[in-house]
């Protein structure tokens, strides 16, 4: 299933993605910092949702309380759980 979510409080704008059941896969930021952003999506293709949470949620960005990497954690998160 595809999923898009708009993230709060970073650059990037939109954050789509699809899953199937637990793995995540084709994950594409839009806006933010496009090369660490791509290197995120190739790195994170494939994972399980809980593993994808347990190493990016709570990752900061510069003075943000959040990041794209966060925000993508809690996107995968709600999208698994049914609330996106």
């Amino acid at each position: 299933m595809e999923y898009s979510f708009r993230p709060r409080g970073v650059c990037s704008v939109r954050i789509d993605f699809s899953l199937e059941g637990d793995k995540v896969h084709d994950v594409k930021f839009t806006g933010g910092c496009n090369g660490n952003l791509k290197a995120i999506s190739k790195l994170v293709d494939g994972m399980s949702v809980d593993e994808i949470e347990r190493k990016l949620k709570g990752n900061t960005c510069g003075y943000k309380d959040t990041s794209c990497a966060d925000q993508f954690a809690i996107a995968v998160r709600q999208a698994y759980d049914g609330r996106l």
